[in-house]
């Protein structure tokens, strides 16, 4: 019985030459397609590691300005717990415009089309009139970015951040709030920390809520599965 799943190969004689050329031809296309298949492998491992030292270098560019040294300990945080780079780098894309365009280049290399943001949505988060339209906008892209990110990764991101079945850890909570600040800072808004987390913990809810039922499942299984 042939190793590679083949049809058996018959004793030297049996079939006759035109049976031998047929087997010969069949094993080079089946060859080619094995050393298509790993070249393929090959491509994806490449492009998969080209893009994590995208996303460290954007991330290692950020913390190198000034003015963004005191995210350092969060994000060393959550590099700590192992959550994926991109999803990090999603959440500083609304404050850097070099995350924002390495997060697009993963979703574009990934995705056929990127989701368009329910820019409708804006008028619930500028319905207190603190936050003006535009701004909205910016941030329902951003919403939409993380969501998208998220959705590529699900359980290799949230099961990194979550803590138990019920809670997230709350450097993700930090960090987000962080980054609102300074994007309301950069529209000559100053708004304190303490004010802005409800918002960010509205923020966040909206982006993990969906997946949190499929991610405490799959706990509940794995907890199962150590008893």
């Amino acid at each position: 019985m042939s190793e590679f799943g083949g049809p058996e190969i018959g004793a030297p004689g049996e079939g006759g030459a035109g049976s031998t050329e047929a087997l010969s031809e069949e094993a080079k296309q089946r060859f080619a397609a094995a050393a298509a298949g790993m070249q393929q492998i090959r491509r994806e491992e490449k492009k998969s590691k080209r893009r994590d030292d995208q996303v460290a270098k954007a991330i290692v560019q950020f913390l190198d300005e000034a003015d963004h040294a005191h995210l350092f300990v969060l994000i060393s945080r959550l590099v700590a717990r192992d959550c994926p780079s991109i999803f990090i780098l999603a959440i500083l894309s609304l404050i850097h415009q070099g995350c924002r365009e390495t997060v697009k280049e993963y979703l574009s290399e990934i995705l056929n089309e990127i989701p368009e943001p329910d820019l409708s949505a804006s008028s619930a988060l500028t319905k207190g009139g603190t936050i003006g339209m535009e701004e909205g906008q910016i941030l329902i892209h951003w919403i939409t970015r993380l969501q998208t990110v998220l959705s590529l990764d699900v359980a290799g991101i949230l099961l990194k951040l979550m803590v138990d079945e019920k809670h997230i850890d709350g450097t993700i909570l930090q960090l987000t709030t962080f980054v609102l600040q300074e994007f309301f800072h950069a529209q000559k808004k100053e708004v304190p920390f303490e004010k802005l987390q409800p918002l960010t913990a509205s923020i966040l809810q909206t982006v993990f809520e969906p997946f949190i039922p499929g991610v405490r499942k799959l706990l509940e299984e794995r907890a199962k599965g150590t008893e």
